[in-house]
């Protein structure tokens, strides 16, 4: 069998184009159309955040068509495939599928929708959230919806996020930063230099919020700055390039509109977001809401902890956090367990008992895996993955064709084991010449 997952997406979207189409009431929100539609409107937003290959996604995608439909005129009802726009999932911190959020009156701070997933929960969440923004507008507080528009208004020319660098504050500013950097190279006589002014200038105002400061977009004067000038190479107006810690500068080749600009920004920003959250099994809502919130699921087994020790475990660990590290935009979910503590597990993936350390990938949806067959090392792992990425490999079905029970067990405390304590032997009952006798 040919290993399809890392390709599930691409037939699916080819096959459906995501979960919503252009006859329903859903709004379907891009990268290039979010911060118009979303963050500078005034209007209250729901927005789901989605994969379609997601059976939960796919399971909501009625009644979130039909909250839609009841809201329209009232309430904006959206939708991200992030499965296809990663940097916007991760700029809202989106780790599995599918996530909600609403978008009140400061689009900045959005919040977590924890409700039910039924139309009529939908429904009630969206006009309790309509009724405290119309009551904050009432009291005169009006939040930060505003914002957007105020830019906007003055022609984007605001340049106050824009951080102007010079040759003597460059280095300290931008080198050993652990923020990205895009700096625009420029010569205040310049025609295309000018023309870029207020797309860079309303781009920064974009990223700082959507990145949380993390990204930051700077200008340098180069006529006045010759050093840096010189130090980089400028030839021609403008040059922007991109510094991140540890590497060299890149030029930034890309367009030159705010959405362009803003676009690969958070592409940085999701290069640079932390890993994915690696988890023991603790239970089995642990495992399911890993596995079924992700495309794949990275399941370790690692040696009982009498046969590593700590520091043996946490070397297994580490390779593990490496690896969701190099895969992090791929949204897999990672997990790991104690050899032994789910043996059920183990013999549903054919690990079973010997070989430890071992690793699987499962599709929860597909309820097949396939399991790593090379060393348990960064190099073994890592071609192991690659190979998924790209949709090769051999898989089996899960035995059983579900996930088996799961023990609740405690979580590892980080320490050495502790071999179990024996109970001591009283010899003084046992006459041991008749022992002898009767072995003889």
């Amino acid at each position: 069998l040919l290993f399809v997952l890392g390709t599930v997406s691409c037939t699916l979207f080819l096959a459906v184009n995501g979960l919503y189409s252009a006859s329903d009431d859903v709004i379907e929100l891009t990268p290039t159309n979010f911060n118009k539609e979303v963050i500078q409107s005034e209007s209250l937003w729901l927005v789901e955040f989605y994969a379609p290959w997601c059976g939960h996604c796919q399971r909501l995608t009625p009644e979130w068509k039909k909250a839609a439909t009841a809201l329209k005129g009232v309430v904006k009802v959206g939708a991200v495939d992030a499965d296809k726009h990663q940097s916007l999932g991760g700029q809202y911190g989106v780790r599995g599928f599918p996530t909600i959020k609403i978008f009140g009156a400061n689009k900045n701070k959005a919040e977590d929708y924890q409700g039910g997933r039924t139309s009529d929960a939908i429904v009630d969440a969206a006009l309790s959230a309509l009724r405290s923004l119309v009551k904050d507008r009432l009291s005169g507080r009006s939040g930060g919806y505003s914002s957007g528009k105020q830019s906007r208004e003055s022609g984007g020319g605001d340049k106050k996020d824009v951080i102007e660098l010079t040759d003597d504050s460059f280095d300290k500013n931008v080198i050993n930063s652990d923020d990205v950097w895009m700096v625009e190279f420029y010569a205040p006589w310049c025609g295309h230099c000018k023309n870029l002014e207020p797309e860079w200038a309303a781009a920064a105002t974009e990223v700082k919020e959507q990145t949380k400061g993390k990204v930051k977009l700077a200008a340098v004067d180069a006529t006045v700055n010759q050093m840096l000038a010189s130090r980089y190479g400028i030839r021609g107006f403008p040059t922007i390039k991109i510094f991140q810690k540890g590497e060299d500068p890149v030029d930034y080749d890309g367009g030159r509109t705010r959405s362009d600009i803003v676009a690969r920004a958070l592409d940085l920003f999701s290069d640079n977001a932390p890993p994915p959250e690696l988890l023991e099994i603790t239970s089995e809502d642990v495992l399911k809401n890993t596995c079924d919130a992700h495309q794949l699921c990275i399941i370790s087994v690692l040696p009982h902890i009498l046969d590593t020790g700590a520091s043996g475990r946490n070397s297994y660990l580490d390779v593990m956090l490496k690896m969701a590290e190099k895969y992090k935009k791929k949204m897999w979910g990672w997990l790991w367990t104690e050899a032994g503590a789910q043996s059920d597990l183990e013999s549903s993936l054919g690990i079973g008992g010997f070989g430890y350390p071992a690793m699987a990938a499962v599709n929860a949806r597909k309820m097949k895996f396939a399991l790593l067959k090379g060393s348990f090392s960064e190099q073994g792992i890592n071609e192991f993955l690659r190979e998924l990425s790209v949709g090769r490999g051999s898989t089996a079905p899960v035995g059983g064709g579900a996930f088996p029970k799961i023990h609740s067990v405690e979580p590892w405390d980080g320490k050495d084991g502790e071999l179990p304590v024996e109970d001591d032997i009283d010899l003084s009952d046992v006459d041991l010449d008749d022992w002898d006798k009767d072995e003889l």
